[in-house]
């Protein structure tokens, strides 16, 4: 009978899907934002600073939170038959990881308030699908995030009833998979861990909550296990933000604007981003993965050259993401004056 997880061995990387990694998210709040003229505040500690920079809150980000919150509540007294479950669904570097992690640490920061000093208490687990992922590789996802030993020794069978009896007795209540457009249910595999994903959540008290890349038109949601699927999950498109209405430009104009106060570059003039919102949006269309990448890595190049700012001119500079480069070089795509590149 297991009775107690042993946390992975720290290491100098541990990521998100082991116990160390989560903890380690969940319990580092974001480096305070000092003053930029502050002299004790040096540039290495500056370059951290802008490299993790902030995290920011989208429309869809709130609808997730409150469908959640929702959820967890629905799920709470559910003590057998299908317990409902929500998908995070949309185009690749729209935020859909960001926004399941962040949700993640809210749930867990909430649960340690409501039970001080319980450490035995795991309130949410983070794993990612394998590519090419069996039943087994999966289950495995969970034991190594749980810090399960011998499961070199250990079957499929063994190993999650070993999950699911550890994570009953930690209080669990959110289980995030990542990545589940990575299951293809037209395979044998792909159909046998979406199954066991099943079981998991027949099994498990908690409410599962799935992130990934367009998942309404993945096989994920085909076929006999498809319905079953759709029956008991709501989706949430976490689409890229529009530049099109003005309520949809004043939340663009919004988030950057909260981005550039963000900013602690010696020479940085305030509303400088706010005053190529709509060519930010242009070079990232909407997304929020590649504004960051956008405004971070510009930011950190001004720190290294030793500017301080960020000027239009370094803004085109940086090299986006393939697919965000190529999206803004579009033969035929229409731009306003003020998106246009000199």
């Amino acid at each position: 009978m297991v009775t107690t997880a042993q946390p992975a061995t720290t290491s100098t990387f541990s990521p998100l899907t082991t116990w160390d990694g989560w903890q380690q998210f969940v319990d580092t709040p974001h480096a305070p934002a000092r003053d930029a003229g502050d002299q004790e505040w040096t540039l290495e500690q500056r370059e951290d600073y802008h490299a993790r920079f902030v995290v920011l809150k989208t429309p869809a980000m709130d609808a997730i939170s409150t469908a959640v919150r929702r959820l967890l509540l629905l799920n709470r007294g559910q003590q057998g038959g299908a317990r409902r479950g929500l998908i995070i669904s949309g185009p690749a570097t729209t935020g859909k990881t960001t926004a399941m992690q962040q949700l993640g640490r809210t749930v867990e920061l909430a649960d340690r308030r409501r039970h001080p000093n319980q450490d035995e208490r795991l309130p949410v687990l983070f794993i990612t699908v394998p590519p090419s992922s069996t039943p087994k590789m999966l289950i495995s996802e969970f034991a190594r995030f749980l810090g399960l030993p011998t499961l070199e020794r250990m079957n499929q069978i063994q190993i999650t009833n070993a999950v699911c009896e550890l994570l009953c007795e930690m209080g669990t209540q959110l289980v995030l998979v990542d990545d589940v457009h990575l299951m293809d249910t037209r395979s044998r595999a792909g159909a046998e861990t979406s199954d066991q994903l099943k079981y998991l959540g027949e099994r498990i008290p908690a409410t599962f909550v799935y992130s990934g890349i367009d998942v309404e038109t993945s096989p994920l949601l085909t076929g006999v296990r498809g319905s079953q699927l759709a029956g008991r999950f709501k989706i949430v498109r976490n689409q890229p933000l529009r530049y099109g209405s003005d309520a949809d430009k004043q939340i663009w104009h919004d988030l950057v604007r909260s981005m550039d106060s963000a900013l602690r570059l010696r020479r940085h003039r305030p509303d400088t981003l706010v005053a190529h919102a709509a060519y930010l949006h242009a070079r990232t269309g909407g997304r929020m993965g590649s504004l960051s990448h956008l405004i971070r890595e510009a930011a950190l190049v001004s720190l290294l050259d030793g500017t301080e700012k960020i000027t239009k001119k370094l803004l085109e500079q940086i090299e986006l993401d393939t697919a965000a480069e190529q999206r803004a070089r579009t033969p035929g795509r229409r731009l306003m004056p003020s998106q246009r590149r000199p």
